[in-house]
Order: C-alpha cells, then sequence, then structure tokens
C-alpha cells in the first residue's frame, strides 16, 4: 500500500554512525553483520572515507551508467536503454475494449480495460512453462484508487458525495487484477488484444471461498448463505506465483471500502485488532451503489476480505479462490518457493508498523506432472509466524488451533478461528513485532530470502516503561524507523538444498536505509554507495535472472528524491551496493521488477503518477495540481498509471 501520504518527520540526530553502530544492534547485530563483509570486500576500516569509491571499482556486477538523482514530471533510465509505455489505465486490451474517455468512462468500459494503480507484476512465458522470451501473459493487480486524480472537477474535499454512480462503478471495475497477453515483435512489445488469455477480475467478479473459514458462519451473508462466494476482490496489491503457475494476490485493506459504524459488528476485539478506522471507511463511496459494503446493511461482508487470492491465468474459466489457510490481514504479497520434499512454502508480509512476517507450508507436496492435482493444495497445511532471536536464528512458530497458547479458552475453538483473527493468534505465540514488512524474494541461486521492512516511525528507542511491543528489538534496530531496512533470511541447507519447511532460519540485517552522510540516519550500505545509490522505504523486491536483487521504493522519500529503483548484487565485493537504475515521475512508485527469461526486458509498474505536487512535495488535492500529467501530457487528461517495459538498446541482459 502506498505510504506517500503518511507525513515524516525526522529523527533528532543522536549520535554518529561510527560510535553508535555497535549500539543500535546492541541485542545481537554486531555478532557478524554485513558490514564485515562490506569492509572485506572494499579493502576498507571505515565507512565515511570510502564513500567516494567508484561502483566498478568495488567489485560491482552493475555496468549501466547509474542516473543522478532528479525529481521531476517525467520518468528517467540510464543511456543505453530504451523505455516504452507497454499498457496505461484504460488501455484496452479485448477486441471490443472500447477507447479510454475519461468523460464517459463506466464500469462496463472499465471491465474492458487495463484498470488502475498496477502493483504487482509477472511476466508468464507462454506456452505454460516454456522459456520463451518474446511471447508470455502479463499478470497485474490493481490496488487501489485516487477519485480525485482520475476524475476533472472533484477534489480531495468533495469527491465522496461529488462522484457519480457511473464513475463509482468505473473504480470498482478498475481495480482488482488483469491478465494480458504480450508479445514482442523487432524490438517492439505489443498487445495481443485476440489472446484468450486476457481477462479482468474486479470488484464484481465471482470467487470462490476455501479453507479453514469456508462455510464458517461468520463468511455468510443474506447474498450467500453458505459462507463460500463473495463478489469481488479489493485493494490487490503485491502478490506471487505459484510452482504450477497460478498468481496468488494479496488483499491488503479492507476498511478502505466499507461504510457505517463499525461500532456494530459483533467482535469488537477482532475490528480493532484488524486495524479498522472509521475516519478513512467508504473512499469510493461505493456502499452507494452496492449497499452489502454498508455495516449496517450486512455485517459479514467484511470478514469475506483480506485474504489471499489465487487466480489461473492460464484458465480463463476457472473461479478465483480465495484461500482463508493463508490467514487473513493487510496482505503485501505470497511468495513461493518449493521444500527439498516437494512442499511449497509461500512466505508473507503483513504490512502495518508492528505487525508479523508469515510462512504457509503446505501439508502435502506438489505434483509437476499434473497441474489439475495442484488445485486445493493450498487449502491443507501449517500457517505460521517469525520470531527473530539475539542469536541470530529465527524460528517459525505454528499457528495451530489447540497448539500452545491457541486454546478454546484463549478464543481459538478451531482453525476458522485462527485464520479469521490471525493477528491476534500471533500475538499470543510471541511473535516479532516488524516495521511494516513488504517485499519478499527468494533468491534461487544462493537458497537466501530477502524481506523489506518499509519503515515505523512509531517505533520506540528501548526504555524502561516503553511499550515492549513497540520498542527496537534485533531484527528492527532503530527507533523510531523512518528510512525502513532489508533483511536477508538463510534456511539450512542453502545454498544447494535450502529447506524453506525447516523450524529454524538463520537471519541478518541486509541494509539499514538511510543517508550513510548523516549520521543521524544510522544507514548501512556498502562503503562504495554513492549519492545517488542509497534509497528509504523498501517496498517490492526481485531477482533477476543473473541473480542481482531489485528494490523499487515507497515513500515519502527525503525531500527532492523521487521514488526509484535500485539494483546490486547479494554476493561478491558488490554485495549491496546499490545503483539507481529508474526514477518514476513526481508522486508516483515503482512496483514489481518483473523479468522475462533471457533477462533483456525488465517490466514495471508505475502507480499514483502526480500524487505529490511538484512545487511543494505535498499530496495533490485534485487532478488540476497534480505533479505530473505523465505518460501522455494531454491538457485536461489525468495522468494515467502505467506498465513500462525497458530493454538495452544492444539486446543485451539488463542491468550487466
Amino acid at each position: 500500500m502506498s505510504d506517500r501520504q503518511k507525513t515524516r518527520a525526522r529523527p533528532t540526530p543522536r549520535r554518529a554512525f561510527a560510535q553508535s553502530y555497535g549500539a543500535v544492534l546492541e541485542e545481537g547485530l554486531r555478532r557478524r553483520s554485513v558490514l564485515k563483509g562490506f569492509l572485506a570486500a572494499a579493502g576498507a576500516v571505515a565507512l565515511a572515507p570510502a564513500m567516494g569509491l567508484r561502483a566498478q571499482a568495488a567489485g560491482s556486477t552493475l555496468n549501466f551508467p547509474e542516473l543522478a538523482r532528479v525529481r521531476d514530471a517525467h520518468d528517467h533510465w540510464p543511456e543505453g536503454y530504451g523505455r516504452q509505455v507497454l499498457l496505461r489505465w484504460g488501455d484496452g486490451i479485448f477486441p471490443d475494449s472500447p477507447p479510454f474517455d475519461i468523460a464517459t468512462l463506466d464500469g462496463k468500459a472499465a471491465e474492458r480495460q487495463f484498470g488502475y494503480n498496477n502493483d504487482f507484476t509477472q511476466f508468464l512465458p507462454l506456452p505454460l512453462g516454456d522459456k520463451t522470451s518474446d511471447h508470455g501473459l502479463l499478470v497485474v493487480s490493481h490496488e487501489y484508487a485516487t477519485p480525485f486524480l482520475m476524475f476533472p472537477g472533484l477534489t480531495d474535499e468533495d469527491y465522496r458525495a461529488a462522484l457519480t454512480d457511473n464513475q463509482i462503478r468505473a473504480i470498482m471495475a478498475a481495480l482488482g487484477v488483469s491478465v494480458v497477453e504480450v508479445r514482442k515483435t523487432e524490438g517492439q512489445w505489443t498487445v495481443v488484444k485476440d489472446g484468450i488469455y486476457n481477462r479482468r477480475i474486479h470488484m464484481g467478479t465471482e470467487i470462490g471461498i476455501a479453507g479453514p473459514a469456508a462455510g464458517d458462519d461468520r463468511l455468510k451473508t443474506k447474498a450467500d448463505p453458505t459462507g463460500t462466494v463473495v463478489f469481488g476482490t479489493i485493494s490487490n496489491c503485491n502478490g506471487g506465483i505459484t510452482p504450477w503457475g497460478t498468481m496468488l494476490s494479496g488483499e491488503e485493506g479492507a476498511m478502505d471500502v466499507f461504510a457505517g459504524d463499525y461500532k456494530v459488528l459483533a467482535n469488537q476485539d477482532l475490528v480493532e485488532r484488524q486495524g479498522w478506522d472509521e475516519d478513512e471507511n467508504d473512499i469510493y463511496s461505493v456502499s452507494r451503489v452496492e449497499p452489502r459494503f454498508r455495516f449496517d446493511v450486512e455485517p459479514n461482508e467484511w470478514m469475506r476480505f483480506d485474504w489471499v487470492v489465487e487466480i489461473d491465468p492460464f484458465d480463463p474459466s476457472a473461479r478465483p479462490i480465495k484461500r482463508t489457510s493463508l490467514g487473513r490481514m493487510t496482505h503485501e504479497g505470497a511468495q513461493c518457493c518449493v521444500a527439498p520434499d516437494g512442499r511449497v512454502v509461500v512466505f508473507m508480509g503483513d504490512d502495518d508498523d508492528f505487525e508479523y512476517l508469515y510462512r504457509f507450508v503446505t501439508r502435502d507436496p506438489w505434483n509437476p506432472k499434473d497441474r489439475a492435482a495442484n488445485k486445493d493444495l493450498l487449502d491443507h497445511g501449517t500457517l505460521s509466524v517469525a520470531r527473530f532471536d539475539s542469536d541470530g536464528t529465527m524460528h517459525w512458530i505454528p499457528l495451530t488451533a489447540g497448539q500452545g497458547p491457541l486454546t478454546s479458552d484463549a478464543g481459538f475453538h478451531s482453525q476458522a478461528d485462527v485464520v479469521l483473527n490471525t493477528r491476534a493468534a500471533a500475538d499470543l505465540v510471541g511473535a516479532t513485532p516488524m516495521d511494516a514488512p513488504e517485499g519478499f524474494i527468494v533468491h534461487t541461486g544462493t537458497g537466501k530470502l530477502y524481506v523489506a521492512m518499509t519503515e515505523n516511525e512509531d517505533r520506540l528507542p528501548k526504555a524502561e516503561g516503553a511499550d515492549a511491543r513497540e520498542q527496537v528489538n534485533t531484527a528492527n534496530p532503530r527507533g523510531p524507523n523512518p528510512h525502513g531496512h532489508l533483511l536477508e533470511l538463510v534456511a539450512p541447507g542453502a545454498p544447494a538444498k535450502p529447506d524453506y519447511a525447516a523450524v529454524s532460519f538463520r537471519w541478518d540485517v541486509f541494509i539499514l536505509c538511510g543517508d550513510p552522510a548523516k549520521p543521524e540516519d544510522q544507514a548501512m550500505f556498502h562503503p562504495a554507495t554513492t549519492a545517488s545509490g542509497w534509497f528509504t522505504d523498501p517496498d517490492n523486491l526481485a531477482v533477476d535472472p543473473a541473480g542481482r536483487l531489485w528494490v523499487t521504493t515507497d515513500g515519502p522519500p527525503p525531500e527532492g528524491i523521487a521514488d526509484s529503483v535500485y539494483v546490486m548484487d547479494t554476493e561478491g565485493p558488490g554485495r549491496a551496493l546499490p545503483k539507481l537504475f529508474y526514477i518514476a515521475p513526481v508522486g508516483s512508485e515503482c512496483c514489481s521488477p518483473t523479468f522475462t527469461p533471457d533477462a533483456a526486458s525488465i517490466f514495471l509498474s508505475v502507480q499514483h503518477p502526480g500524487e505529490l505536487r511538484m512545487a511543494d512535495n505535498e499530496d495533490a488535492t485534485s487532478m488540476d495540481d497534480a505533479g505530473t500529467a505523465w505518460p501522455d501530457f494531454t491538457p485536461g487528461m489525468p495522468a494515467r498509471p502505467s506498465l513500462v517495459v525497458l530493454s538495452r538498446s544492444d539486446r543485451g541482459v539488463v542491468g550487466s
């Protein structure tokens, strides 16, 4: 979810970095942090003098010319690369898709067009299982809408009442997921509008409910007395791809869509733990056209969202399924890998301050020879939550009804209770509260996992009398933490045969974000990091076919800096040495780098362009004062979230 509208105050300078490093990591990080690797690689004895080292001299495998920081209405990419805007909000993806017309846009038109605020993006080669790099599917989620930046004449003060029913229906249809066939011909990517897999899934799509919560009384409504069918998916943030080629889409933030006084709901403890905020409800005025989104009309409807949705992009007739086994929370994503015994492991972050990292391990191994046999694999298995210890180990604690503190006396009579109130279950077993965990990625070459903590300004320094849950801990060592950090997790058996289903992992801090030139930031990067290479607020992560780690950021970043895309090595002398690769237009963030198998093309989603004003870096309040009209720059037209693709002019490997 976008962090742009959070107001950020800089922490008061506390100590010089060189003096404070051990104190910041006082609970055990000093044991063997990546700092040791930095110094060995650079042959340096202190960070500050090394800041001037050239990246190539430090042994980075990245050869593209690093961008210099800039913040303006345009996007920017390296010399020697070409950039193509492949899909914009409103572009047709079917032969009968109507042209994009903001004046007449309604739900029927939007259901036939590429959606708004594209987030999770994955290139899947065609045919399924092939390694072709010039033909495939793009599977893209559409997270949220900003109505007053979409339609002329609206402002952030009046839009809820001013939206027309047609505009509300258009918003509902513009969210969800797009599946689009694309092909590369003579160096240019095009949309195959008559592709048989092209599909839109939105707030009106029929979706099944499976797993422990399916059929539970708390999921039953007047329209669905079975508790097994829901219409729509909302707040589709990041996600993942299963080994059998289905998409897992994380629903994040259902509170935004519902209207009315949530105090009419039965379980107020659950409501509060889910993080509901009455002031932020009904942000699209959906309840005006769909009364089921009013608490007083349908008090169970809210329980049917904030799940992981499985979607089969290779079968347009297949009904999406909400897999309740994976728990209910503000899902950022759901990254998959396979344990040595064939069981599938899904890693998830709960994207709120002081929330947790989760893992789901299937009961049964997946079947690589029979795709249909994996259809219900995610309905059976073990959901766990992470606890980080100061000795460099982390443990996955099962969230199973009847085990440990998850007893009937505590309100956990069945696994349905656990998955419907996942956060409270994680509280009870002693999980480690994290700093807004977002991106998760598995490095298939090294077997390591990387996870992004975007930021947490409410994290407290360790102090007597402070709320223990909110104090710094070993895995979240800064309080406050306005810049975020990256963790590196290592499963036993890595790299040859990592056991992602093991109970215990090793862990370390990979990067502490911030400006290395400011001691108060307490940043930790490779000493050769340039003035353009450091970053804050890490969000989505990706690993390219060459094994480099790509990081997108989601601010608000420091003044004068736009959210961008960075890339770095994870091993060798260039480990944790980022280079700035792509800069998004003002007020936007880049999401979900994804690559063709030959690594010759990288796709990036650019969402909410113009959400900040250019002049003062404050929130835009209407289409007229948006920071940019990218990518069309057409008078009277809004900025349009878009999917871009970049390739080297010589058709070589991106980044090399």
